[in-house]
């Protein structure tokens, strides 16, 4: 995430809607990847998530034809707002994708939304089931994930009580929306990309077979668990479910470390020119800084920042993410 400042020279955070020094409107401008001064309405307003239900952040041109700003129009169910809980945990929830969608915009990765691009774009769902209203959904079950153009994402992950809870059954060392939020891209970008007969040999050689019976190793997964030296060559435990749970995780954990990295670099915690090293030094540059991360974290009594640790089986798999992410930001599309 890069540093932002007022016209006043006062910092300003990405979530922010006012500057805290001189009190001034701001928004974020996703045109000019910058934080901007909502001083001149004739020019830029908020998107009507906010005028309407005070979320997002993000700012639009005065005389686009869409009310709504260029990320908010992705999605494609808002969240049941009769639910009394359901407006902070949207609020939440936005503020993880936009973070997502500044990392993606950062990359240069082609981001269509599926009114523009149907059949290929993307859209998002935010939905409730029977665990947030019995009455209301009452026999509903509503799962995380990815399908044909869609991620779907449970209210109930922007509580964070239950997700504490999910995480604990899960085993995960760590459950975060933004993590949600980058796996289900991981996703998406796959069946971007997948029609391309050598970039799917090349994630055969690494990740396995992508077109493996995909019910049948989740439930097998779920049964058995992880290999017993799965720590060696994959991110995390549920990234040795399924070949694209393998990608989807490496993916997130790829978009995890650009933006750690690209922060600590604003910020003066690791050197210039930090992306355009290799995989394995970003790698390295990563693990000193997470270690450093994670013993502030526990000087401050909580848990590890980056609870993971990355195996040297690990590279290959992020060094094609690399390459792929590389190949859309140079396709025609990207």
């Amino acid at each position: 995430m890069k540093r932002f400042n007022c016209q006043c020279g006062g910092q300003l955070f990405f979530e922010n809607h006012r500057c805290l020094s001189c009190g001034v409107a701001v928004g974020f401008d996703p045109g000019r990847m910058e934080m901007v001064p909502i001083s001149n309405p004739s020019e830029a307003d908020y998107c009507a998530n906010w005028s309407q239900h005070g979320v997002c952040n993000w700012v639009r041109p005065k005389d686009h034809d869409h009310t709504l700003c260029s990320a908010c129009r992705f999605n494609r169910t808002i969240p049941d707002l009769s639910l009394p809980d359901n407006l902070g945990y949207w609020t939440a929830i936005e503020q993880a994708k936009k973070r997502l969608f500044f990392t993606l915009m950062e990359l240069n990765l082609p981001m269509r939304d599926g009114w523009q691009a149907p059949g290929s774009g993307l859209l998002f769902d935010f939905l409730d089931d029977e665990r947030s209203s019995p009455e209301q959904y009452q026999g509903s079950f509503v799962s995380t994930g990815f399908s044909a153009g869609v991620i779907t994402l449970n209210m109930l992950e922007a509580d964070d009580a239950a997700r504490a809870t999910m995480q604990n059954e899960m085993l995960e060392p760590s459950r975060t929306l933004i993590g949600h939020f980058r796996h289900e891209s991981g996703h998406y970008f796959w069946s971007v990309v997948s029609g391309d007969d050598a970039t799917k040999n090349a994630f055969s050689e690494v990740f396995g077979d992508p077109n493996e019976d995909y019910a049948a190793a989740l439930a097998r997964y779920y049964a058995e668990g992880p290999k017993p030296d799965w720590s060696s060559t994959y991110i995390s435990a549920y990234a040795t479910a399924h070949p694209l749970e393998d990608w989807a995780e490496t993916w997130s954990h790829y978009l995890h470390i650009f933006d750690a990295l690209e922060t600590a670099q604003i910020h003066g915690l690791v050197p210039d020119g930090i992306n355009q090293l290799t995989m394995v030094e970003r790698v390295r540059a990563w693990q000193e800084l997470s270690i450093v991360l994670n013993e502030m974290n526990r000087s401050a009594g909580r848990s590890d920042a980056y609870p993971f640790t990355i195996g040297g089986g690990v590279i290959p798999k992020l060094e094609l993410v690399d390459a792929v992410i590389r190949g859309l930001q140079e396709s025609p599309t990207g």
